[in-house]
């Protein structure tokens, strides 16, 4: 999902209040899954039976969800998110769980990812309808596009000592926890982000696709991958060079999903969280959009409750 990953660099979100969705993005490179015949769960199924997944269909229908790249598209996004809901689900109330703990024992709660593995990163960190808890663990130079050339993300992530130093100066302690986002899991920077984290008595969640670590080389100092260095992994599904599609006249496979993915993910696992709290009888602190009367006033308040978790305001 990273610059490094695809080679196109690094993509950012910003802005001055709780936001949407980050637009997707990196372009892959491996054999696409769907090539222009027929796809599962098309919108023929969905006209048919009112809902997405109902049915398949073949290309020349008519229908939208067969012909139509968009449709294709769509048809593998959702297969993939039903592959994760299904066989993740596991690991993602282990995540969950492991957020409320750290929540309920008083530790800050951090995510990171680089390039545009920092997109799911980014998407729930002062997020209308999210944790108000949930931080972003910046690498300078490692996310966002207004780093020129946006291939200096892609080299970054290679750089060995990098995560340690950003660890060793931040405001990460023992006891808090942290996601670490990365789509191969291959690099040195969130390998090694993992790694000494767990060193320092972090707790680790990894975000990653396990394809990567049984069909690609390890590329970093320790020869391991991402998964290797977690308490609990998610694993994304994506395959291999992240791209769903491929058709005559496109040279290369494309289409990639791993944002979206990644970022229900993410997602999932925080509501998860937030309910696991209130179970235990610990109101989570979330945050309302600012786009809603009132909204403005309980994040203000939300942030001064919790002030001594929150970096974003720094």
């Amino acid at each position: 999902m990273s610059g490094s990953e695809n080679g196109t660099g690094t993509v950012s979100g910003a802005g001055s209040g709780p936001r949407g969705v980050p637009e997707a993005g990196s372009a892959g490179g491996s054999a696409a899954r769907n090539t222009g015949g027929s796809t599962t769960g098309s919108a023929a199924g969905n006209e048919a039976g009112g809902g997405f997944g109902g049915g398949t269909g073949s290309p020349g229908t008519g229908s939208p969800g067969t012909g139509k790249l968009s449709g294709q598209f769509f048809d593998a996004a959702l297969d993939l998110l039903r592959r994760v809901r299904d066989e993740e689900d596991g690991n993602i109330h282990r995540a969950a769980g492991l957020i409320a703990d750290t929540v309920a024992a008083g530790g800050r709660l951090f995510t990171f990812g680089a390039g545009h593995s920092s997109l799911p990163a980014q998407d729930v960190v002062y997020r209308a309808g999210g944790l108000a808890l949930m931080n972003l663990l910046p690498v300078p130079g490692a996310v966002g596009v207004d780093v020129v050339p946006a291939t200096l993300g892609s080299a970054l992530e290679r750089v060995e000592g990098l995560a340690s130093a950003v660890l060793d100066t931040g405001p990460v302690r023992a006891g808090d926890l942290l996601v670490v986002i990365s789509l191969s899991g291959r690099n040195t920077l969130p390998v090694e982000m993992a790694r000494h984290a767990k060193e320092l008595g972090l707790t680790v969640v990894g975000v990653t696709s396990v394809a990567y670590a049984e069909d690609t080389a390890p590329r970093n100092p320790w020869g391991t991958f991402l998964k290797d260095h977690c308490d609990v992994v998610l694993d994304s599904k994506i395959a291999v060079g992240d791209a769903e599609l491929a058709a005559d006249g496109i040279d290369a496979p494309f289409a990639p999903a791993s944002t979206v993915v990644t970022s229900a993910l993410m997602q999932a696992v925080v509501a998860t969280a937030a309910g696991e709290l209130a179970a235990r009888g610990i109101t989570p602190p979330m945050l309302r959009s600012g786009n809603v009367d009132g909204g403005h006033a309980w994040n203000a308040q939300v942030m001064s409750d919790y002030g001594d978790r929150i970096f974003y305001r720094r």
